[in-house]
């Protein structure tokens, strides 16, 4: 899966990248038809440790699925927000198969 990631206002490590990239391919064990990404990582000026925001959008046929997710490290909101993807995309799954 092609994902175009984007840090806002600050340079995101590798190592980072390559776990956010982990992550998303394993989303698609649930559904093999997304076609595309991006990811928003940034750094929130909010009061109190969950100030990284991670926003994810995938590209699927007949959509777009998106989570925005807050914690207080890039690692635990890139869980939280494919957590929810997964959930979204087993839901659009059974909608297309049963539409078609």
């Amino acid at each position: 899966m092609k994902v175009q990631m984007n840090a806002v206002h600050f340079t995101a490590d590798q190592k980072l990248l390559d776990f956010i990239q982990q992550r998303l391919n394993k989303l698609e064990t649930f559904y093999d038809k997304v076609t595309g990404g991006e990811v928003i990582l940034r750094v929130n000026n909010k009061d109190g440790a969950a100030n990284k925001t991670v926003e994810i959008k995938l590209l699927v046929p007949g959509g777009t699925l998106f989570s925005e997710e807050d914690a207080t490290s890039f690692e635990a909101a890139t869980d939280a927000a494919t957590e929810n993807l997964r959930r979204q995309i087993v839901k659009h799954k059974e909608k297309t198969l049963l539409t078609h």
